[in-house]
C-alpha cells in the first residue's frame, strides 16, 4: 500500500500533542497539591513517562495489538496475548526500513500515537494518592498495573484491523460488544478512576483528611497545566480517527465545544454552593468536559457536545463531594472528574449519539452496550488494582509515614523544595 504521508504527518503531531499532555498533568497535579508535596506530585508523572514509555516500547505494544503482523492490527479477544514478532517493535522498525506498508501510515507511527495513551492512562492514577506515597512503590505499582490491567483493556477497545485502510475486526469491547469508544473514555478515564479509586482505599486517608483542610498551592500551575491538557487533547481526539478528514474535524470541534461548557457548568455550580466561581474550578470544569467528550467525540452534533458539556460540568463539580460523604481520599478527584466524566461520555451515546442514540434514531441496544462495556472496565481495573496495591502496601509499603507526610514528601522522599526562596541554607 503506498504511504499518505499527510495522514502520516498528522498522526506524528497527535501523537506529540498527547505525550504533552503528561508534563500539562504534572502542572495540573503539581498546582493542587501543598508546596511541599509538588516534586513528589509532578514526579510521578514524569516517573509514568519514562517507565510506560520503555515498557510499551519493550511489550506493551505487542501485547496491546497482539497477533499484529508487520503493519497490520489483528483483533483478538483473549485477555492477554503477546506478538513476538513486536516484541521491541521489531516488526514495526523492519516494516519502516523496508519501505513496505499494508496500511497509509507506519506502524511505528501508530504504535508512537497508542505510547502516548498508556502513559498519560497511568500518570492519571497518581492524582488520587497525592501527599502520602513513596515513589518507589508508585513506580512498581504503574509497571504492574500497565502490563496486567491498561494493555489488556487498551487491546479490548483499540485493537483493530486495517483492510485497505478499513476497519473491519478488532477487540472486544469494540467489535464483540459493540460499544463506541472512539478515543478512550474506557480504556484510559474509566480504567485510570477505577485504579485511582481503588488505590485511595489502599493507602487510606491523608492525616487530617476533612473538606476545606487541603487548598491549592498555586492555582496558576492549576490552570497551566489544564491549558496544556486541553491542546494535548486535540491530539487525543481529533488523531484517534488516523486521518485528517471530516470525523476529526468533528472531533476537533467537539473537543472544543464540550469542554467549554463545561467550564460554565462547573462555575454555575460553585456560584449557587459556595457563592464564588474559582479559577481551580474553571480547570476542573475543563477536564472534565475534556473527559466526558472523549469517547463521544465523533458520535455528537456539536449541539449535543454542549449538553454533553453541561451536565459533565455539573455532575462532576457535585461528584467531587462524594468522598467526604463516602470516606475515601482521592486527594485530586480522579474518581470524580476521571471516573464519573468517564462514565457520562460513554452512557451519554447511548442517548444522544448520532443515528445509534436512544432519542437519536436508535433503540435502547446501544445504551446497553455502552454500560455493559463501562461497568466491564470499571470491575476489571477496580478488583486488579485493589489486589496489586494492596500486595505493595503488604510488602515494600506504600504509604510513607505519618511523620514523613507532616515533614512533607519533598524533602523525604525526593530530597528536594518545590521553591527555595532564599539561596542561605
Amino acid at each position: 500500500m503506498e504511504l499518505d504521508q499527510g495522514n502520516t504527518a498528522f498522526l506524528l503531531i497527535a501523537a506529540a500533542l498527547v505525550l504533552l499532555m503528561t508534563p500539562g498533568l504534572a502542572f495540573f497535579y503539581g498546582g493542587l497539591v501543598k508546596a511541599k508535596s509538588v516534586i513528589s506530585m509532578m514526579m510521578m508523572s514524569f516517573g509514568a513517562l519514562g517507565l510506560i514509555g520503555v515498557l510499551w516500547v519493550l511489550y506493551g505494544y505487542a501485547i496491546t495489538f497482539s497477533n499484529a503482523g508487520v503493519g497490520n492490527f489483528v483483533g483478538v479477544d483473549s485477555i492477554i496475548g503477546i506478538d513476538l514478532d513486536q516484541l521491541g517493535l521489531t516488526g514495526a522498525y523492519n516494516e519502516a526500513v523496508s519501505g513496505e506498508f499494508s496500511t497509509p501510515f507506519p506502524t511505528l507511527a501508530f504504535a508512537a500515537f497508542q505510547a502516548t495513551f498508556a502513559i498519560i492512562t497511568v500518570a492519571l492514577i497518581s492524582g488520587a494518592i497525592a501527599d502520602r506515597a513513596k515513589f518507589g512503590a508508585w513506580m512498581v505499582f504503574a509497571g504492574v498495573w500497565a502490563t496486567v490491567v491498561y494493555f489488556p483493556v487498551a487491546s479490548w477497545v483499540f485493537n483493530f484491523t486495517l483492510t485497505d485502510g478499513v476497519t473491519s475486526d478488532g477487540g472486544w469491547i469494540a467489535y464483540t460488544v459493540g460499544a463506541i469508544d472512539f478515543a478512550g473514555g474506557t480504556a484510559v478515564h474509566i480504567n485510570a478512576g477505577a485504579a485511582a479509586l481503588a488505590l485511595a482505599l489502599v493507602l487510606g486517608k491523608r492525616v487530617g483528611f476533612a473538606k476545606g483542610v487541603s487548598v491549592p498551592h498555586n492555582p496558576p500551575f492549576v490552570l497551566l497545566g489544564a491549558g496544556l491538557l486541553w491542546f494535548g487533547w486535540f491530539g487525543f481526539n481529533a488523531g484517534s480517527e488516523l486521518a485528517a478528514d471530516g470525523v476529526a474535524a468533528i472531533a476537533f470541534l467537539n473537543t472544543i465545544a464540550a469542554p467549554a461548557a463545561a467550564i460554565l457548568g462547573w462555575l454555575l455550580v460553585e456560584k449557587i454552593k459556595d457563592g464564588k466561581p474559582t479559577s481551580v474550578g474553571a480547570a476542573s470544569g475543563a477536564v472534565a468536559g475534556l473527559v466526558a467528550i472523549t469517547p463521544a467525540c465523533a458520535v455528537l452534533t456539536p449541539g449535543w457536545a454542549i449538553v454533553l458539556g453541561i451536565v459533565a460540568g455539573v455532575v462532576c463539580a457535585l461528584a467531587i463531594d462524594l468522598k467526604f460523604k463516602l470516606g475515601f481520599d482521592d486527594s485530586l478527584d480522579v474518581v470524580g472528574i476521571h471516573l464519573v466524566g468517564g462514565l457520562i461520555g460513554t452512557l451519554y451515546i447511548g442517548f444522544f449519539g448520532t443515528g445509534v442514540g436512544l432519542f437519536l434514531g436508535g433503540g435502547p441496544e446501544q445504551l446497553g452496550k455502552q454500560a455493559l462495556a463501562a461497568f466491564a472496565v470499571l470491575a476489571y481495573s477496580f478488583v486488579l488494582s485493589f489486589i496489586i496495591g494492596w500486595v505493595i502496601q503488604k510488602t515494600m509499603g506504600f504509604r510513607i509515614t505519618t511523620e514523613d507526610e507532616i515533614a512533607g514528601v519533598d524533602t523525604v522522599v525526593h530530597g528536594e523544595e518545590g521553591y527555595v526562596l532564599s539561596d542561605a541554607r
